[in-house]
């Protein structure tokens, strides 16, 4: 019989480790407390810290290093099954066949495979070439399909392992296409790195011999450019970019713009210059901007390649109006949302500030005969916000937007990399003048700290490298209306202005997609939305982040505009006003961010989120009490937190007070309402209650020096087992003689927990 007082780490340790390794699993295959996400990301202000991250106690990898099982272990008080639901969870969400718990006693297995669960001895797990041959055999896989599917991942010294979200659309991906699928869809939110999953299902296909003539299409130059030097660089002795329409046959991989290979002004279209059996893969990036339009000039390149496979690749399946991506592509293979990405702590939160205009709010009607600045007569009607910036624009309104933009960089940090949103070429300009004049001082440092990036303005577009290189400063701040809203990678952009109408739920999610990159190593947590249209509204849309639904209604073609497709589609031609001398406020102002739910917008802050998550295990004040004296050792209460998501140190930093509080007393305080002390008052009540009375000499300079540590560093060092090793003890003697001090080691020990519980008696 196991002892039921094992520990978890006891049990893995004794039983369950060694229970694996004898069937086979060596130490190359076998991954312990593996984590599979960052932990999400938790800020208030300018303070962050993450919540825990999931973690399986231990992992598989069969011979062809792909994921198979999931083991999660308990305390041998709990049941073998004790640990299933966490373990089925787990494999779900890394799409495992296999999990199994285990006390030590034995093993619960569920087979995805079968959907049943069986009940298996401590020394009878499955080996690995079991697990490999039972899933096999549920592939039925030929042999060649199976050589495909066995191909491995692309490795080198500077590279790095996918994360399993793209692991599992990888795989996906390379096993349809293996078994003879001609299209597939990938949705993954921007920022979960879509063009490094190509890169991996173009490496297997290619490598495995399954494919052989590979061509990458997008729709800008910048993807293209971003592509080739980054993601796809492992590609450079056989990838080439299709310029002027020509295709080089001397080359593998082919990264070209979809009006590169199609004819201009009635030209023959380049792509004919090549069979239509020529390529035998294409990944089709960003696939919701045009390419799968039944009407769209694209869309014969694909047609014309038919027998090749085709990927499409997109973070917006849906398609209120548009390009009909489901039904060209099918069902997604698979789905990584912006809220997982979130969750998952891959992606940055997001706070939204919500300003409100009483120009927008109440509408605007000329007076008959007003005119504008150029003294043209105003259109007698009633002006609502949809129309500001396209048919009527208000210079103080203009200004108003300016400085509060100014504002918040002033509070979020000047030289945070900013995009502003604009109705149209002429706002954007507009924008950027005001913009400029009220940041004087940092423009007269470099010019570029604000700069106008469109279609239209070459010298713009060519600082859009500098404004998506981590390492640049400059430009800081750019005001766009259409160019910046898809496809660039602007990993530190932590501010969006939103002044636009923004129509469909596809180019809002694209918008948002600009800053929902992580870079923690460059200062970036988290994106601030600052709204001025309520485009934010669509947070609360099911469809935000739902299930991909087909279009409901033909889309009204506009010309392209900003650079004939380098931007996205504008308005007709028509007449705009210009007004002066309308004196506009902001009424009001919401700050708000996601919620735990993923789909509701709150304003919780870290204390009130800490405060949730300590009651949620903790009923009382007595309760967390009784169990923090009772513990035998404090460091164990404090995992328990972490695992919690109780943020001590963010709390800490977010209240100035509770700066030398300990870890005690900021639960106390938070979650209880009690007054805070500081580890110093602490210290010093036990002083006053004369605890070291009762001892002499050594002994008692020992204890005192203890809770001197203790004052300045907190219960977790107070803990530390090397503690003796290090000043002011060694200076007394070495540990062994320090615990003879005492009587031996059990009176030390005792005189160490009656010391801790002085420090935390109540008064």
């Amino acid at each position: 019989m196991i002892d039921k007082n094992l520990s978890e780490e006891d049990i893995k340790h004794r039983y369950i480790t060694p229970a694996i390794e004898n069937k086979g699993w060596d130490k190359k295959h076998v991954r312990m407390e593996f984590a599979f996400t960052d932990g999400r990301v938790i800020f208030d202000g300018n303070v962050h810290d993450r919540k825990a991250r999931k973690r399986a106690d231990y992992l598989l990898f069969d011979q062809h290093n792909q994921p198979i099982a999931i083991v999660e272990a308990k305390d041998a008080s709990k049941p073998v099954g004790g640990g299933m639901q966490q373990a089925i969870e787990y494999a779900e969400i890394l799409d495992l066949p296999f999990a199994y718990s285990s006390n030590g006693e034995a093993f619960i297995e569920h087979d995805f495979i079968t959907g049943k669960e069986a009940t298996i001895a401590i020394d009878k797990f499955p080996t690995p070439d079991e697990l490999y041959i039972r899933l096999m055999n549920h592939k039925q896989l030929t042999l060649a399909q199976q050589d495909i599917v066995d191909t491995p991942f692309y490795s080198d010294a500077y590279s790095h392992e996918p994360r399993y979200y793209q692991r599992i659309a990888i795989n996906r991906t390379v096993e349809a296409v293996a078994k003879g699928q001609e299209r597939v869809l990938i949705v993954m939110a921007t920022g979960t790195g879509k063009t490094y999953t190509a890169f991996q299902i173009i490496h297997r296909l290619h490598k495995s011999g399954a494919k052989k003539k590979i061509l990458y299409l997008a729709d800008r130059n910048i993807l293209i450019d971003q592509t080739m030097t980054q993601d796809f660089k492992p590609f450079k002795k056989f990838m080439c970019k299709v310029k002027d329409g020509k295709i080089d046959t001397a080359f593998e991989v082919y990264m070209a713009l979809y009006h590169q290979l199609v004819g201009k002004d009635g030209e023959p279209d380049p792509f004919l210059k090549v069979k239509p059996e020529y390529f035998d893969l294409i990944i089709v990036d960003e696939c919701h901007r045009g390419s799968a339009k039944d009407d769209s000039a694209w869309r014969k390149v694909l047609e014309y390649f038919k027998s090749a496979t085709q990927i499409g690749m997109t973070a917006t399946p849906k398609a209120e109006t548009g390009a009909n991506n489901l039904d060209y592509f099918g069902e997604p293979i698979y789905t990584y949302s912006l809220l997982q990405g979130i969750q998952d702590g891959f992606l940055a939160p997001y706070r939204v500030t919500n300003s409100y205009i009483d120009l927008d709010l109440q509408g605007f009607t000329p007076e008959e005969d007003e005119k504008d600045i150029y003294k043209k007569i105003i259109e007698q009607r009633l002006y609502q916000q949809k129309d500001y910036g396209r048919d009527i624009a208000f210079i103080d309104r203009r200004e108003l937007v300016a400085r509060r933009i100014t504002k918040m960089l002033h509070s979020i940090g000047r030289m945070t990399k900013t995009i502003v949103f604009c109705t149209d070429i002429e706002e954007a300009e507009a924008m950027r003048q005001l913009l400029t004049t009220m940041n004087a001082d940092l423009c007269q440092k470099d010019s570029r700290y604000v700069m106008r990036i469109t279609g239209d303005d070459n010298v713009g577009k060519r600082q859009l490298d500098n404004f998506i290189n981590v390492d640049e400063p400059y430009p800081t701040i750019v005001t766009t209306s259409e160019l910046l809203a898809t496809g660039v990678d602007c990993k530190t952009c932590g501010l969006i202005v939103i002044d636009k109408e923004i129509g469909s739920m596809t180019e809002f999610k694209q918008i948002i997609g600009r800053g929902t990159r992580l870079r923690t190593d460059k200062g970036k947590w988290h994106l601030e939305i600052l709204d001025f249209r309520n485009a934010t509204k669509k947070f609360k849309d099911p469809d935000f982040d739902g299930d991909p639904l087909p279009p409901t209604k033909p889309r009204k073609e506009y010309p392209r505009g900003e650079g004939g497709g380098e931007g996205g589609e504008v308005h007709e031609p028509h007449v705009k006003y210009i007004v002066d001398g309308k004196p506009v406020t902001i009424t009001t102002e919401i700050v708000s961010v996601l919620g735990e739910d993923g789909k509701t917008m709150r304003t919780e802050s870290v204390t009130s989120f800490t405060k949730k998550q300590i009651l949620s295990h903790y009923s009382s004040l007595d309760n967390f009490i009784n169990e923090w004296t009772s513990a035998e050792k404090k460091a164990a209460i404090v995992d328990e937190l972490k695992e919690l998501n109780v943020l001590v140190d963010a709390v800490r930093q977010k209240n100035p007070a509770l700066a030398e509080a300990d870890i005690f007393d900021i639960i106390c305080h938070v979650a209880f309402d009690q007054p805070a002390l500081t580890r110093r008052e602490r210290a010093n009540n036990v002083k006053k209650r004369n605890y070291f009375a009762k001892y002499e000499g050594k002994a008692r300079e020992v204890l005192e020096a203890l809770l001197e540590k203790y004052a300045e560093h907190g219960i977790i060092n107070f803990e530390s087992a090397d503690i003796l090793d290090h000043a002011p003890f060694n200076q007394i003697g070495k540990p062994q003689k320090i615990v003879r001090l005492f009587g031996g080691y059990d009176q030390f020990n005792k005189a160490i927990a009656e010391l801790e519980q002085e420090i935390y008696k109540v008064a």
